[in-house]
């Protein structure tokens, strides 16, 4: 019960923050641009019309490039949301008088990590089922596995949450937010490096790729998002390039295996657990 209770409180106060305010009406006015945008596409041939295929293909690409946006905003508010989440409680001693009451420390943090988890989750849901609506009112598009899509990218920011919550711990609110932001960045740039060794045959700079999308795993998530907003002749186009078209960092082959989802579920629960571990370690 304490949990839940936690939870509501901590959705409660993540969603007065400034932070989210702003980033509610920055999100409204991308979606807003991009839908206008979008409905330029069929003109974008000027005299010569284009064709419902040439259409779709465009703005497939192009809805690839806004949910790699949505991506990228996603993960960084994220951890900016959950870095302060007990970090912020310790430094203007909240803490104290939550502590000292019949509440387990383990039962703060995982209401924490429910209610953030829970903005995070529907400002995924809102934010990008909103942008596909208006991208098929304005070219009557859709990507062929949306849901798949929106559901990697939910995950991807749990996982970012369950970072910044862990940081949250041990530093102060806006050095966790930065830290984490750097590990967003590396991790996909790693990803990348790994892509291009990879396409070139090159297994030790493959591995680097692999071994950064285990260890943080929200390039990974993206990636199971892109495959899911191809096209089939997107799929088909890069398949033909063999190899050297995993170096596109916008192609992906092949889903998450079951495997790589298994242990997705395993860091998060490694990670939460070990923010239980080092909370009940930290003194106040």
């Amino acid at each position: 019960m304490a949990i839940l209770t936690i939870a509501k409180l901590s959705l409660v106060e993540a969603a007065r923050r400034k932070l989210l305010v702003a980033l509610g009406a920055l999100t409204l006015a991308v979606i807003g641009l991009t839908g206008f945008g979008f409905s330029k596409i069929p003109s974008v041939g000027g005299n010569t019309p284009l064709n419902a295929d040439d259409i779709q293909q465009i703005s497939a690409y192009l809805m690839i490039l806004v949910f790699f946006m949505f991506s990228f905003v996603l993960s960084f508010t994220s951890v900016f949301v959950a870095s302060p989440a007990i970090a912020g409680d310790i430094e203007s001693g909240v803490i104290l008088s939550i502590v000292p009451r019949p509440i387990r420390r383990s039962e703060i943090v995982v209401g924490r990590w429910l209610g953030l988890c829970g903005v995070v989750a529907v400002y995924s849901i809102a934010a990008t089922m909103l942008e596909m609506e208006v991208v098929y009112l304005a070219v009557g598009y859709l990507p062929p596995h949306p849901l798949q899509a929106v559901g990697f990218m939910v995950l991807e920011g749990m996982c970012a949450v369950s970072l910044g919550l862990l940081f949250s711990t041990r530093v102060a609110p806006m050095t966790g937010g930065i830290v984490a932001t750097i590990l967003i960045l590396v991790v996909w740039f790693l990803g990348i490096i790994g892509n291009i060794g990879y396409s070139f045959g090159n297994d030790t700079v493959d591995a680097i790729g692999w071994v950064s999308r285990l260890v943080f795993p929200t390039d990974g998530l993206w990636r199971g998002a892109l495959y899911y907003l191809q096209t089939d002749q997107l799929i088909a186009l890069g398949k033909l390039g063999g190899r050297r078209a995993s170096a596109f960092p916008f192609y992906v082959a092949n889903p998450p295996s079951l495997a790589y989802m298994a242990w997705i579920v395993a860091w998060i629960a490694g990670i939460l657990s070990l923010t239980v571990y080092s909370f009940k370690n930290r003194e106040l």
